[in-house]
């Protein structure tokens, strides 16, 4: 079996990490790992992807994962890779997202027969004495050395509050907990969370005499400078009610070419040997290559049903236009009566959320990129009404991908 430290190194999963000759030797026989995950919100993101990615490859090659829900530090709030304060959620809400998280993750990483743990920090960290864990933990963290860390520094510029300043301690008590639990001997994060996992590193190491390792993942950010996950909507959702697994699916079909390759190592199970073949490709050939990493993308997030659909709408739709299914698509709706009347085009594409704003669809359509039915609206406030239906319907595109049918109540 081949050693995952070596599948990470070579499909560009790590940044950072403690002494790799030592980490790969523990990887070489089944070992416990972790991952946090931050409940601020019912649905992760295309952002925590490349972790959640770890967990299943660790899985995949005998290893047994914890994903922990950060109930209990999303009372707190993480500074890391943030420039201002994180609003602090009711423990309800948390509590909610937490549950919501759980599900999610479930769809990736098996739990059946212990083969991985899912676990939320509230159940102990909440019910932390705040004396005994100054004396018996925080006497262990240099307050220097804390500044020192690079998610302190820069919070340090805008304001770092105290509560927010405990963060590290309490995710180096979870890599504690669940080392003693657990035997977890690697956490592994996004790069901004060095110096939290080195903390808990270190913290075992004073506690208990025992070596844990760290491991870092690159911050990801497409050729264009985007921040992975991000698009004009929004963010990207793992969760099929927030973005659609047609969206999904475009979302993958649109990265630039240059990402193509180091897409398909880290977001896919496909073959190095075919994720290289596939990023040589050029011109209208890397199509295909692209095609392959949305459909492989959606396959692993929503299942083979809806990847198949959302590949089955994109063919029709550059083919054939408007006679793909409604459920294939993005849809949205609207009231019969508002149609009567007339709806400017620029306000109708912003209203369906085909643009952001208004502005930017007036500045879309005026560019020629606005298009009903497959025809190019010719002026922003051009009306739309009932004389423009085809079977009841109306399919808005924007620019050469975006599209959108418009379903009448």
């Amino acid at each position: 079996m081949k050693n995952v430290f070596d599948i990470f190194e070579e499909r560009g999963f790590i940044e950072q990490t403690t002494d790799p000759h030592f980490l790969r030797g523990l990887l070489e026989t089944p070992s416990t790992c972790y991952i946090g995950f931050d409940p601020t919100a019912k649905s992760l993101h295309v952002g925590s992807l490349l972790p959640i990615m770890a967990l299943v490859h660790m899985q995949k090659e005998g290893h047994r994962p914890i994903a922990l829900v950060g109930g209990g530090t999303g009372l707190v709030g993480d500074p890391s890779g943030k420039t201002e304060t994180r609003p602090i959620l009711t423990r309800e809400k948390i509590d909610q997202n937490a549950e919501a998280l759980k599900k999610q993750l479930s769809r990736f990483i098996s739990f059946a027969d212990d083969g991985a743990i899912m676990i939320n920090n509230a159940d102990w960290l909440t019910r932390l004495n705040y004396i005994e864990f100054l004396r018996d933990i925080g006497r262990h963290f240099s307050v220097n050395r804390m500044l020192a860390a690079e998610s302190y520094k820069v919070r340090l510029e805008t304001g770092l509050n105290f509560i927010e300043f405990n963060y590290m301690l309490l995710q180096a008590y979870d890599y504690w907990h669940l080392f003693k639990k657990f035997d977890c001997r690697l956490q592994m994060g996004g790069n901004d969370q060095w110096g939290n996992i080195l903390a808990g590193a270190d913290l075992i190491r004073r506690l208990e005499g025992e070596v844990a390792h760290a491991l870092t993942f690159p911050l990801l950010t497409t050729s264009s400078g985007t921040k992975m996950g991000k698009t004009h909507k929004g963010a990207i959702w793992l969760d099929p009610d927030l973005t659609s697994p047609y969206d999904y699916y475009q979302y993958w079909i649109n990265q630039g070419d240059e990402d193509v390759e180091r897409f398909l190592a880290l977001f896919t199970f496909l073959p190095m040997d075919d994720v290289h073949r596939l990023g040589k490709l050029q011109g209208a050939d890397l199509r295909k290559a692209k095609e392959i990493l949305a459909y492989e993308a959606t396959r692993i997030c929503h299942g083979e049903k809806a990847a198949d659909k959302a590949r089955r709408a994109a063919q029709e739709l550059f083919g054939k236009g408007s006679t793909v299914s409604v459920e294939s698509i993005p849809a949205s709706v609207l009231d019969r009566d508002s149609l009567k009347s007339g709806i400017p085009a620029y306000i109708l594409f912003e209203k369906v959320d085909l643009c952001a704003t208004r502005s930017e669809a007036r500045r879309l359509i005026g560019q020629g990129g606005g298009y009903l039915n497959d025809r190019r609206i010719e002026t922003f406030d051009q009306v739309i009404d009932s004389r423009d239906l085809q079977n009841g319907e109306l399919l808005l595109r924007a620019g050469k991908k975006r599209y959108m049918k418009i379903i009448l109540t």
